[in-house]
């Protein structure tokens, strides 16, 4: 006989399995409720306390997991995801007392993490001297001196010493200082304080060179107005344990899963809601997560008067398109290229989608608009010249889709993708067969596992009549890609010109079976595949007026 489960744990489980399977999936939202709904009926539970901060922290409701995380220190529980939230709110308090003495009593984030809080702190305290000094005691820490210099000179930099901020950035002993853009940003700034404009001017170009980002662009037309850039990267103490975890953010980014890093981009939030680059970090991590509406509201989040809000628009039409919201995508791309459409990107960027989506006229007018704003063709376009005789060549217009194909691989020589569907292109137009094949040989040999690629070479061969060569390859590119409906659609008329007839039926079926499932190129047509199933292919090709199946003689 089972004994009886108390209701309260039948209360429990059902929200805490909910929670979990909520919480795999990256679903912060339901998992939080599900686990706030379980914390109500055990509000001493270790593990949903823990859980329920987690899932706060990851939704960047800092607020809601304060007092959760209070009542795990009360209780004793150790817990580095409790602690961050406690240190966030006593340095949005301005309580740096306590946070000095959470990092004595070693309850602070970790090794990593607690040497830059105390040197923080103690400026947040009022006591510069013994601040500069813990970065020192950080710099000598294996590993560590980069982080900690590049926030001893953002302390400096933040009270005013531009002289010393920029004699660290210039220290030459391991090489010039910079940690990522930020870095760099927060030097060119350091120079324009110290009036030495043109020296900030080299340095942009030589980080950035001619970037597109309006920030940059705005940057470098102020420094070359002869203004002064003000200091933005780091004003108080605040803003530097903000730019701890942000460090830190940047670290895993690489390292770490995106779940777990995306709790230190939240704190950066929470400590400084105006920190584009974190909010454009976590915004990028929930992404990769699949999490696009939470993305799309970080994204959102970036105001229109701040220098990342081009870059943050452009993510949200990513985080639109990913979640299956396309018309929204270009509504937020066209209203962008209202506002910033002396950008190439923004153009490039809406004519990807109109092609994904088969407006393949609409995307070669974006594409025609992105290639005006260049002063002349190189290297870095060959994609945008790519993708606009693609566009070309689904609309029928081969009369300037080749010419893009060429300008393509002129300014990319040997890049496959070109060589293939310029290859494949010809054979599809009956044109210049020999010039296709090898275009499609050197395609072949550059990325020899790429199906559709061995696909493009094998149906070459077929189309010059070279059957017994064409069909290793066909098959090859069915093995690479086995629920391809093109490949075995191709593979299903070699078989059937070398005379194996049950065996292309078999693709067939096979093709036609895959078909409904394709969101390819769509150039399968089922219907003509169930016609060469009734018929047979020689009739087919009658009935389209098609030149007969011929073996080629050498």
């Amino acid at each position: 006989m089972t004994a009886a489960v108390p209701a309260q744990a039948q209360g429990i489980a059902g929200a805490y399995l909910a929670a979990r399977s909520a919480g795999m999936a990256s679903d912060y939202k339901a998992a939080a409720d599900y686990f706030t709904r379980a914390l109500a009926r055990d509000p001493s539970n270790p593990k949903l306390l823990e859980s329920t901060v987690v899932m706060q922290l990851s939704l960047g409701q800092i607020p809601r997991a304060i007092p959760i995380a209070r009542k795990m220190e009360s209780d004793g529980l150790q817990s580095q995801v409790a602690r961050m939230v406690l240190i966030g709110e006593d340095v949005t308090a301005g309580r740096f007392d306590a946070l000095l003495e959470r990092v004595k009593a070693q309850q602070g984030v970790g090794p990593l993490v607690d040497g830059l809080l105390n040197a923080w702190a103690l400026m947040g305290a009022g006591n510069v001297s013994d601040s500069l000094k813990a970065f020192d005691a950080v710099a000598k820490e294996r590993g560590l001196s980069a982080f900690a210099m590049y926030h001893k000179a953002m302390a400096l930099a933040s009270v005013g010493d531009f002289e010393g901020a920029d004699k660290i950035f210039s220290d030459s002993s391991d090489g010039p200082m910079q940690v990522g853009r930020r870095g760099a940003l927060a030097r060119i700034e350091v120079l324009s304080q110290l009036e030495r404009g043109k020296d900030a001017l080299e340095l942009l170009d030589q980080m950035f060179g001619r970037d597109f980002d309006p920030a940059i662009q705005a940057m470098r037309a102020r420094l070359e107005a002869g203004e002064t850039l003000p200091f933005t990267l780091v004003h108080d103490a605040r803003d530097g344990v903000a730019e701890v975890f942000y460090s830190v953010a940047e670290a895993l980014n690489t390292e770490a899963g995106p779940e777990y890093t995306l709790l230190y981009t939240r704190m950066v939030e929470y400590l400084r809601p105006d920190h584009a680059d974190a909010i454009l970090l976590s915004a990028s991590l929930l992404d990769t997560l699949e999490r696009y509406e939470l993305a799309t509201v970080a994204y959102k989040s970036v105001p229109p008067e701040s220098p990342s809000y081009f870059a943050a628009e452009l993510g949200r039409a990513d985080s639109l398109r990913r979640a299956d919201r396309s018309e929204a995508a270009i509504e937020v791309l066209e209203q962008l290229a209202r506002s910033h459409g002396s950008f190439p990107v923004v153009w490039v960027s809406l004519g990807d989608l109109r092609r994904q989506l088969k407006d393949f006229k609409q995307a070669a007018q974006a594409y025609d608009k992105a290639l005006a704003l260049y002063d002349a063709p190189d290297h870095s376009q060959w994609f945008l010249y790519y993708a606009r005789a693609i566009s070309f060549e689904r609309l029928g217009e081969w009369t300037k889709a080749e010419p893009d194909f060429r300008m393509a691989l002129q300014l990319n020589p040997g890049q496959p993708s070109v060589l293939n569907y310029l290859g494949y292109s010809l054979v599809e137009q009956n044109q210049k067969l020999d010039e296709a094949l090898s275009l499609i040989e050197q395609a072949v040999e550059a990325e020899p596992n790429s199906g559709y690629i061995v696909d493009s070479l094998g149906w070459a061969l077929y189309r010059l009549g070279r059957y017994d060569e064409a069909i290793g390859h066909m098959e090859r590119a069915a093995e690479l890609m086995p629920v391809d409906p093109v490949v075995n659609d191709h593979l299903g008329d070699v078989l059937w010109a070398v005379g194996r007839i049950r065996e292309a039926e078999f693709q067939w079926h096979r093709a036609l079976s895959f078909a409904k499932y394709d969101t390819g190129s769509g150039e399968v047509d089922p219907d003509r595949i169930r016609r060469k199933l009734a018929t047979g292919l020689d009739a087919v090709l009658a009935e389209e007026g098609a030149p007969p199946l011929k073996v080629a003689h050498d």
